[in-house]
């Protein structure tokens, strides 16, 4: 009996019960392939970090005695494609079995039970072993109810698995600090430097440009900084602990154009591929806080965990849950192409310009500048979601369908017209002024909703409201929003739609 068990490029779990024996009848697959870097534009930081990462895998597992084929993208004999090279292996060592790890797309899902079910040989599929939930443990929770909301699921789960629970009661008899965590930052606490891994990359980026991968975004190939082996990920995980945790909180949602990251992690990379679990990650944080509560506030640690207990759980449960009919969701029917500063960043808007900038030579942004900024202004000016959806899928070095599309396509862009969110997340330019000093140095007034000089936020808002009032007519979180627009004189209504209208049709001159 010989077993060939694949791995993918975000399985790099090292704990996985695959690896706790050595067996000399099984044989690993891993492969950089065509097929998983061409079917969306990537980074080219995303692609490099990814190929790093699952080759320092690939030589750990060797180091450990197990027995691993590796297809580098460069490898000529690399046929770029899974079906191809899984057929081939069994072929090339008599396999008379065959195993895989649960993928996390729907996409791959698919392709590897048609794959089985093709092949002359057993198989079998396992658990990644990654996650608090299976995928179907949201739906079931939520069954007999009408509407999902992401709180019950995180109450539900910080009792199940007792996160900073006392009993059946959360620590300091609070569930949620949401209301704590939306300080604008105003440059009075220092911001340690982020965390860096620094290493020269220039050959494997040179491997991905020979093999003729499509990619976009900037690179310094000589001091490539995203942690790509385990141990690196759980530098990243105490330094975020020890040094950015007693503020994450308080700061979490604030923007500010002389630093990029602020107090966030920056570890979804690390879970994403699989390289930390999400309870390791969680578990180490809580102890952090107890360990040190004369500096961190409940506060804190309970906005971090509710991110990835609450948040990252809940949608890969919405993703499980409502595909793949939701890949093609576009309720509010938006259709505009995106404009071509989402590949530039080259715009007068000084928020966007900082946002895609900063996406574009970092390949991360964090979930304020990616909600309200970039996604605010793609569905203000009524973006087609599956232009916002690729743009986002390929720029984040930590984008992965299962969490990148209920977050961009629900969230983001409400095109699931309510799955995910109660409401959409939108705004004139007064959140961004409240939430960031990225409006004191902007080419454009944040006060004006027309002129020359006028914000663009501020007409594209009342119009996008107005445009699309018969969806929300029925939504009692858009009320009083409604309400406002409906006292906008006429005239003026006119003027801000057909400015709006203008804005729309030429974003590039903004």
């Amino acid at each position: 009996m010989k077993t060939l068990r694949l791995i993918l490029g975000d399985q790099l779990n090292s704990h996985h019960s695959w690896f706790q024996t050595k067996d000399d009848s099984v044989i690993y697959l891993m492969a950089e392939v065509r097929q998983e870097t061409d079917y969306v534009k990537h980074h080219i930081q995303k692609v490099t970090a990814f190929f790093l990462a699952m080759r320092h895998f690939a030589k750990t597992l060797q180091a450990q005695g197990h027995q691993v084929r590796y297809y580098k993208i460069s490898n000529e004999d690399n046929l770029q494609d899974f079906e191809l090279l899984i057929q081939k292996e069994i072929a090339l060592h008599s396999i008379t079995h065959f195993e895989y790890q649960l993928p996390d797309e729907y996409r791959l899902d698919e392709q590897l039970k048609t794959i089985c079910s093709q092949l002359n040989i057993t198989s079998r599929a396992f658990d990644t072993e990654h996650f608090y939930t299976n995928r179907e443990e949201l739906a079931s929770f939520f069954q007999s109810k009408k509407q999902l909301f992401m709180e019950s699921f995180y109450r539900m789960m910080r009792k199940k698995h007792q996160v900073m629970m006392v009993g059946e009661q959360p620590l300091g008899n609070q569930w949620n600090f949401d209301h704590d965590n939306r300080k604008k930052y105003k440059g009075e606490v220092p911001v340690p430097k982020a965390k860096q891994f620094p290493k020269k990359v220039s050959t494997i980026v040179d491997e991905i440009q020979q093999a003729g991968v499509s990619a976009f975004g900037n690179i310094d190939p000589d001091n490539f900084g995203w942690p790509i082996s385990r141990d690196e990920c759980l530098e990243l995980l105490d330094y975020f602990c020890n040094n950015l945790l007693p503020y994450f909180g308080t700061y979490e949602d604030a923007m500010y154009t002389q630093e990029k990251q602020l107090f966030h992690s920056r570890l979804s990379f690390a879970m994403n591929s699989k390289m930390l679990s999400p309870k390791e990650v969680i578990d180490t944080v809580v102890a952090h806080y107890h360990q040190n509560q004369e500096i961190i506030t409940l506060a804190q640690v309970e906005g971090f965990v509710r991110q990835i207990i609450g948040w990252r759980e809940y949608v890969r449960g919405i993703y499980w849950k409502e595909m793949p009919q939701y890949a093609q969701m576009n309720v509010l029917e938006n259709h505009e192409p995106l404009p071509d500063f989402y590949w530039t960043g080259q715009t007068k808007m000084h928020c966007m310009s900082q946002a895609i900038n900063q996406s574009l030579d970092d390949a991360y942004a964090h979930h304020i500048q990616r909600l309200m900024i970039i996604g605010n202004f793609s569905l203000l000016s009524q973006r087609h979601p599956d232009a916002v959806d690729a743009w986002y899928l390929g720029v984040y070095i930590d984008a992965i369908e299962w969490v990148e599309l209920p977050n961009t396509r629900g969230m983001s862009q409400y095109a699931d017209g309510g799955i995910l969110a109660t409401k959409p997340y939108v705004s004139s330019g007064s959140y961004i002024n409240k939430m960031s000093n990225y409006c004191e140095s902007c080419h454009y007034n944040v006060k004006d909703k027309l002129g020359d000089n006028a914000c663009p936020f501020n007409s594209l808002y009342w119009n996008f409201l107005d445009d699309k009032k018969q969806y929300f007519k029925n939504n009692q979180r858009m009320a009083m929003m409604l309400n406002l627009l409906n006292k906008i004189p006429a005239e003026e209504l006119y003027r801000i739609k057909e400015k709006a209208a203008y804005i729309i049709q030429n974003p590039d001159l903004y």
